[in-house]
């Protein structure tokens, strides 16, 4: 039973269609490889906001001397802003909101996820980068936020 439901879980992700994300910067930090990979991530439902995702990616030498071959840290960095004229389209308006942006940061059980929130008191975009761990949650976040002009249509 077990099995069934996790198997479901893992087809519904893969399901999910949340953006891609296009590499604009990679900085070394250190001679053992590991680099700091920035990321243009265009929000699929609202047009006009890009988020800059950023993460540590960790090297071969890096990889090779702790042991430790296929997962990368959950620290992330995230900034987002308004690029041209915001369209907001049929966006998650719930407490939960939704998946923008995921990447596996291991070679099943943790991701990079972005997470939009719709903040309708305050008519502002929540961005929120973190971790997610099948055993264990994360506490490594990072939060941008987007005000929505008064005169953007609604699709």
């Amino acid at each position: 039973m077990r099995r069934a439901g996790f198997g479901a879980a893992a087809l519904a992700a893969l399901m999910v269609s949340p953006a891609s994300a296009e590499q604009v910067g990679e900085i070394g930090v250190d001679w053992a490889g590991n680099d700091i990979i920035v990321e243009a991530i265009e929000d699929p439902d609202v047009q006009g906001v890009t988020c800059h995702l950023a993460y540590f990616e960790r090297g071969f030498i890096d990889r090779l001397a702790n042991g430790n071959w296929f997962e990368d840290p959950s620290n992330s960095a995230i900034e987002c802003q308004q690029t041209g004229p915001i369209t907001l389209g049929d966006i998650d308006r719930s407490e939960d909101g939704e998946d923008v942006f995921r990447a596996s940061r291991s070679i099943i059980f943790k991701t990079l996820r972005v997470k939009r929130i719709y903040d309708a008191d305050r008519n502002t975009l929540v961005y929120i980068s973190h971790g997610r761990e099948l055993s264990q949650g994360s506490a490594k976040v990072s939060i941008s936020t987007v005000p929505i002009p008064d005169e953007t249509p609604n699709d």
